[in-house]
């Protein structure tokens, strides 16, 4: 089913939502008449607040849904991202609102140390692990409590374009196959020779002789001449299966195997680039680091496991600053939408892409605006042992300390992350955080792969401008600084704001690997 007709067969719904909908679109300004024009009487209102206008349509329908079965009426209300938490703190202490909030899940820890998050359970006898992710449970764990619903997730993975690789597999195929023919026929040449068949005919004479080798062909002018009708036969000779597993087989899974895709593909004339991605968004580069550094553990609470400077992140970011010289992209100009346009475009053949691209891809294929076959791949590790991990984000739905219906929220917050799932992505373009969700497309599915091997954004206030440094220092090693120094420097300014003391890390020696030096002097060369 397309997008189009998916977002169709959810109309009604949206339809049954608009005056909800309205209410969300109109911020926290609700007066208690407006609220008994609207509802029924009679039943408790619980507030939802949000801060992602994309949301307001399948939270207005997960509301009317809801209400209709419940004693209790759910008023989800668009904020805007400014201030946020401080927003939700104030109006808290003045009125015990909003009951519940969506809450990406970095900024746990600070929700709650001021009293607004609760610990979270489902009702009745379900278990957190069989509902929701491990990655989306990690995220929502704080000093060992689950304080808020996985609700939808982000992260990033290797998009490419599988006409490509199709037509790279079939390629391949014909070639071996026309080689083993080739082979084959030679044999079969060679074994007549040997058995005196070829000097037996050479022998004899007369018209009868001349007319046979008019009419004689070998094993292979007949395999050509099967080919050669209209040209089909060797789109036919293939199946779809054989195909595939070829393109499993040229797939890339490492860095390594990028660039040597990149030496050996002999590029459709419209492809500019084998790999380009946006070097300048952590959120696309930190894979290269993500199986390397230990910031606050898988759960990112605690301050006690902060491993930045090694000689893993130095090696792998060795590697990242050998892509420049290998792929010369240009940081000025590295934007992610615009990347993602020339994928469309056909321009380049992998990048790295977040769950969004999948919802654009459909909707250009929708509408005539994407003529290629695409598809998602796991993030490529570095080289044979050396893994690699995206980030990932989660937003959560979490319960108000100062909530007065902590109960009813809490169950309305099961709902909405575990039980109203189908529509989430059609509906919103957001990626379901439980277990055995169908969303509909493939592409997801191996998103939901990645984001189980992902590592979720630390909570720490501590370290809560880590990123923005980490950032820095991708851009600082992409354009030629030295990884060892720019790494020790990130350590200790990191380690100086947990400990609040002056740290000083001790140098690693870290000799640049034999494969570096050797693509370093073919670059030269070059």
């Amino acid at each position: 089913m397309t997008l189009k007709k998916r977002l169709t067969a959810v109309g009604i719904i949206a339809m049954a939502a608009a005056v909800t909908a309205g209410i969300a679109r109109s911020g926290w300004q609700i007066s208690e008449k407006q609220e008994s024009t609207i509802f029924t009487g009679g039943k408790e209102t619980l507030y939802l607040w949000y801060t992602d206008e994309a949301l307001t349509s399948y939270l207005s329908g997960a509301a009317v849904t809801y209400n209709e079965n419940h004693d209790v009426r759910i008023v989800p209300v668009l904020e805007s991202g400014a201030e946020y938490l401080e927003k939700i703190n104030q109006t808290s202490l003045e009125s015990n609102v909003p009951d519940l909030y969506i809450l990406s899940h970095d900024s746990l820890e600070k929700a709650s140390l001021a009293g607004l998050a609760d610990e979270v359970s489902p009702p009745g006898d379900a278990a957190m692990e069989e509902i929701y992710m491990d990655t989306g449970l990690c995220a929502a764990n704080y000093k060992d409590k689950i304080i808020g619903y996985p609700f939808y997730f982000e992260t990033s993975a290797l998009l490419y374009n599988k006409t490509y690789l199709e037509d790279m597999a079939r390629s391949q195929l014909e070639a071996e196959a026309d080689l083993a023919e080739g082979e084959a026929a030679q044999e079969q040449h060679e074994a007549a020779i040997e058995a005196g068949e070829v000097i037996a005919e050479a022998a004899d004479t007369g018209t009868a002789g001349s007319e046979g080798a008019g009419d004689a062909q070998g094993p292979a002018e007949e395999a050509g001449a099967s080919e050669g009708e209209n040209g089909e036969a060797s789109e036919s000779r293939f199946t779809e299966e054989q195909v595939l597993a070829r393109v499993q087989e040229i797939l890339p899974t490492t860095i390594q195997d990028i660039e040597t895709f990149a030496d050996n593909y002999d590029a459709p004339e419209q492809v500019e680039g084998v790999f380009k991605w946006d070097v300048t968004d952590i959120f696309y580069n930190y894979f290269f680091v993500g199986d390397a550094m230990d910031i606050g553990g898988d759960a990112g609470w605690d301050v006690n496991r902060i491993d930045i400077y090694n000689e893993d992140a130095i090696k792998n970011m060795r590697v990242y600053q050998e892509l420049n010289q290998f792929f010369s992209i240009d940081t000025s100009e590295s934007d992610y939408d615009a990347i993602l346009n020339e994928f469309m475009e056909g321009k380049t053949v992998f990048t790295m892409a977040t769950t969004d691209a999948v919802f654009k891809l459909e909707h250009a294929r929708d509408d005539g605006l994407f003529a290629y076959d695409y598809d998602i791949a796991m993030t490529p590790d570095i080289g044979e042992g050396r893994q690699t991990r995206s980030l990932s984000m989660t937003s959560c739905v979490v319960i108000n300390g100062y909530s007065e219906h902590k109960e009813a929220a809490n169950d309305f917050a099961y709902f909405l992350t575990s039980q109203y799932n189908d529509i989430l992505f059609a509906r919103s373009g957001k990626v379901s955080a439980a277990k055995d969700v169908d969303y509909g497309y493939e592409a997801l599915d191996k998103f939901a792969e990645g984001y189980e091997k992902s590592i979720s954004m630390p909570k720490m206030i501590e370290t809560s401008n880590f990123w923005v440094k980490l950032e820095v220092v991708f851009s600082q090693i992409w354009n030629g600084a030295d990884a060892n120094e720019k790494l020790k420097e990130l350590s200790e300014e990191m380690m100086e704001q947990v400990t609040g003391e002056v740290f000083e890390e001790e140098y690693l020696d870290v000799p640049v690997e034999t494969e570096e030096l050797e693509d370093t002097e073919e670059a030269a060369e070059g």
